[in-house]
This record gives structure tokens, C-alpha cells and sequence, in this order.
């Protein structure tokens, strides 16, 4: 590093991998802490011989060499790091004195100084004495993901089948010709990773992807008692809440179920792309809670939230990451937390490729509110979007929304009743989007309703078409009747149509 690279780094001041220590005849105790804390979490380097505010006090030359030997020695004592830290010195000449640079990086192991557990936290090194914690320093130090580990005694019967065929229709609207669709079950499991093998044991039997994505309430509960995912919305009653939805099911349903809550719950304002109009809305919602449902750590107790309230939606959900800070743009660089999950939710439409997320939030939220997305990695990742409640579209949107609903046509409104009596109702909702209330008033009037007489109704491209059309059919709404290029959608009552 050269005297003006320093400069550098010291007029940027101290962050979550630089430190600036003072140094005199020998390094103090904080310096190993944050030796400590430095190979615990990303790594970093510290400055020995410079002040707090980066101004150059300098370490005396005729010790520099005393004070290396020093640091080597008691980080390889084992009675003082209970695993000797990688570490590697430099010395840098600068016009107001000599700067001892020493760089640590991140180490495999869970590293103890003085038998505390030490973990960096922005600009300051942190005792970390609570045990979940702990055990997440462990689980960020393995390669191994735990999405990956096998069961070998969950049954089919632990599956739900009925989510199954849900997600063949939604692979096969987003592209017909799917390999995923000619397979049977047993094929399809191993095709999308869901059923393995353990190399090192030898166990063969689903992975808890598998559990997590098509498990039935009770073996999820049974694999990851702490999960569930807490939706609130805090616009009136801050201390409590205006309305709350707690989601314990599987991830494809649960995936439902957020989505529609948090759109329900946020303004949708006019937004011109291209000349076509788009919902900035729908868009930020899919990509926050997709993200927080695919990048989250199951094997970790903190419980997710997606949080709506004035400051805007914001997501929480516990990350397995390498890195600590703020993300954008120019610094992200996307790494799968769990590569199953991620690509069963490419395959049926939910989710993009990896990093398009950060990209789709910074874009869109520009244009839905005006101003930046602030995402936070960390062992607790957290993305807010901030809402332009000021487009005369909030909380009352809710209840008129609701209203609406409850007004549609008795044919629809009993076919949603007979789907809401059912196990799989239950879960859902009961709530339409907008664009699902024009199919259904469509059909109704017309009898019957092609992907391109969407495409049309709505404004919108055929692979949402689709999924519209897929969603209503599997909400037992409308029924697919025809083939190939007759095939249309009809009222899932009305047996006239064939």
C-alpha cells in the first residue's frame, strides 16, 4: 500500500473492515478483539499507529519488529485464541510517522479470544454471548447449506400433492414444453433437487428444500419449529397492529399469501414505462417477498417479517451471509443462500436470476416513491422500499378493496365461497387483485376468456396472462376447457362450456 492509498483509507475512516488503533511499546487488548472479530465476520485490516479520527501518530521504528512478534505470539498462544487467525503485516512510511498495516481475513472457524466470541457490528467489535448467535457464526462458516440436508424418513405422505400439481401448472404456463412436466413424480423430485443422496453418509430421502417447498404444515413444524413468516401493518395503531397475517405453511403457498397481503395493503399509483403502464407495486412486493423466502436461513429461529407502515414495507428474515453492510448497486455481488429453493422458484415463475432483485428494487422503487431502497446485509438481512402514501391510495384503499370483493356478481362470489370451505381456501386470502376481478367480470359476461383476450383486458404480456389465468383456475375460480390454440377458461360451475 502506498502512503497515498493510505490517505485514502484514512479519510474514509473507520467501517466494518478498517480499524485505527494507537500503538505504543506493544499492541493493547481491544487490538486482539478486534483481531478477533475480524476473522469472525468478513475480515479486515487494522492501522496500528493512527488515531480514532485517522490522523497519523505512528509507531516507533526501533519497536516495530517487537511489536509484530508480539501479535504473532499471542495469537498463536492457545490460551488466548483458541485457533490461531491468518494475519499478514505491512509496513507504511508515511511523512508523519510509520504506519503498521495488519490484515486478517475471514477464518474457518469460530475464533475465542480470551474465551469470548467476538463479532464486527459496522464500526465496533461485539462480545456475542447469546447461543443462536453463536450457532449462526457456525452455520455461516460451513459450506455445507442446510436446505441440502437429508431426511431420510419423510414419506410421500408428508408432501402435499395437491401443491404439487399447482406448481405443474404454473411450470407449464410459463413454458409448455418444460422437461419438469413429462416426468413423474419420483423424476421430478430428483430433477429439482428435492431428493438425494448424502455423499459423505450415504442417507438417501427428501432434504428439507423439499420440506420446506411442498411439506404439509406439520412436518415443516417439525423440522423447523420457529418458522413462520409475521406480516403486520402499522399505518393507525403503531403500537399494535392494523392487520396481521402469521404464515407457518409451505413456501409456495406461503408465497401466495404474502404477495396478496402486501399488495392489498399498499397504494398502486399510475406508472408509465416504456409507454406501457406498470404496477411498481406488484413489482417490488414479488421481489421482496420472493427474496426474503428464497435467501432466508431455515436452520436459524429468527422469525421473518414483512412490516408495512409509514416509513414503507420492509422485510426482515435471517440471512447466512459473508458479507455485513449496506448493498447497492456498485458493491452487491450475488451469492445463493439456497440454490434448490432459488431455482424452484425460477422454474415456476417467481423469481428471476440471481441479483435481478437489487436491480428490479433500486429501478422500480425510484419510480414508485421517488427515492432509494435501503437493503442491509448482515446475519439479519433487511429490505425497505419506501410507499408514496401520499397518492391518496392507503389504508382506506384496504377496506374499499375489501368491499369490492364482497360486491362481485353472486356467481362468482359463491364459487370463491365453495373455494374458501376448502382446506386449500383456507390458506389463501380471499382476496382478488384488480386485473383477477376484470377476468372474472370478463367471463361472466362473455362466457369464456382466451390468454390473449387477457393479454389485451389487462394490458399486459402473455406470461402474465398466464399466470393470472393459472392462479384463478388453481383458486378453483375458473376451469381450463380445450387444447392447444382452443383453449380457453370458463367458470369452474358452469358445465355448459366444452
Amino acid at each position: 500500500m502506498t502512503p497515498q492509498e493510505l490517505q485514502a483509507v484514512l479519510a474514509q475512516g473507520e467501517d466494518a473492515s478498517v480499524e485505527f488503533k494507537r500503538c505504543g511499546a506493544q499492541p493493547e487488548r481491544d487490538t486482539f478483539e478486534t483481531v478477533c472479530s475480524f476473522a469472525n465476520r468478513q475480515g479486515g485490516t487494522i492501522f496500528l499507529g493512527v488515531n480514532d479520527d485517522g490522523t497519523v501518530e505512528g509507531v516507533n521504528p526501533k519497536l516495530v519488529r517487537e511489536i509484530e512478534r508480539n501479535i504473532v505470539n499471542v495469537i498463536s498462544n492457545p490460551n488466548s485464541f483458541n485457533a490461531t487467525p491468518a494475519t499478514e503485516f505491512e509496513r507504511i512510511q508515511t511523512d508523519d510517522g510509520l504506519v503498521l498495516k495488519l490484515w486478517v481475513p475471514v477464518g474457518p472457524s469460530v475464533y475465542r479470544y480470551k474465551g469470548e466470541v467476538y463479532d464486527r457490528r459496522g464500526d465496533a467489535d461485539i462480545k456475542v454471548r447469546d447461543d443462536a448467535q453463536i450457532s449462526m457464526m457456525y452455520m455461516r462458516k460451513q459450506n455445507a447449506y442446510s436446505e441440502r440436508r437429508i431426511y431420510p424418513y419423510i414419506t410421500k405422505d408428508d408432501l402435499r400433492f395437491d401443491v404439487l400439481a399447482h406448481v405443474r401448472d404454473l411450470i407449464a404456463a410459463r413454458n409448455p414444453d418444460h422437461p419438469w412436466l413429462g416426468l413423474d413424480d419420483g423424476e421430478f423430485f430428483r430433477s429439482a433437487k428435492l431428493y438425494g443422496r448424502d455423499h459423505a453418509t450415504g442417507e438417501k430421502g427428501f432434504t428439507l428444500a423439499a420440506a420446506m417447498l411442498l411439506g404439509t404444515d406439520e412436518l415443516i413444524f417439525d423440522l423447523c419449529p420457529a418458522y413462520k413468516t409475521d406480516a403486520i401493518v402499522r399505518l393507525r395503531n403503531v403500537d399494535r397492529y392494523d392487520d396481521r397475517l402469521i404464515v407457518k405453511t409451505n413456501l409456495v403457498d406461503a408465497y401466495d399469501q404474502l404477495l396478496a397481503f402486501a399488495t392489498q395493503h399498499l397504494p398502486d399509483p399510475f406508472i408509465l414505462e416504456n409507454g406501457v403502464t406498470v404496477s411498481a407495486r406488484a413489482i417490488i412486493c414479488r421481489e421482496l417477498v420472493s427474496n426474503m423466502l428464497i435467501h432466508r436461513e431455515y436452520a436459524h429461529p429468527f422469525i421473518a417479517k414483512l412490516i408495512i407502515d409509514r416509513n414503507g414495507i420492509r422485510t426482515e428474515n435471517a440471512s447466512r451471509s459473508l458479507f455485513s453492510g449496506a448493498i447497492t448497486l456498485d458493491n452487491f455481488e450475488p451469492t445463493p443462500k439456497n440454490p434448490t429453493i432459488a431455482d424452484f422458484f425460477h422454474q415456476i415463475g417467481r423469481a428471476d436470476e440471481l441479483g435481478s432483485g437489487t436491480r428490479n428494487l433500486t429501478k422500480y422503487s425510484a419510480m414508485y416513491s421517488g427515492k432509494a431502497p435501503t437493503l442491509t446485509e448482515g446475519d439479519v438481512f433487511v429490505a425497505q422500499v419506501p410507499v408514496p402514501w401520499n397518492t391518496q391510495i392507503d389504508s382506506a384503499r384496504v377496506r374499499d378493496t375489501a368491499q369490492k370483493v364482497r360486491d362481485t356478481p353472486s356467481g362468482v362470489r359463491d364459487t370463491a365461497q365453495k373455494v374458501r370451505d376448502t382446506p386449500s381456501g383456507v390458506r389463501d386470502t380471499g382476496v382478488l387483485a384488480d386485473g383477477q376481478r376484470e377476468v372474472l367480470h370478463y367471463v361472466q359476461e362473455k362466457g369464456c376468456i382466451t390468454t390473449a383476450e387477457v393479454e389485451s383486458l389487462l394490458h399486459v404480456q402473455e406470461r402474465r396472462a398466464q399466470i393470472i389465468l393459472v392462479e384463478l383456475t388453481r383458486r378453483g375460480l375458473l376451469r381450463r376447457v380445450g387444447a392447444a390454440r382452443s383453449t380457453r377458461y370458463v367458470l369452474a360451475d358452469d358445465s355448459a362450456q366444452q
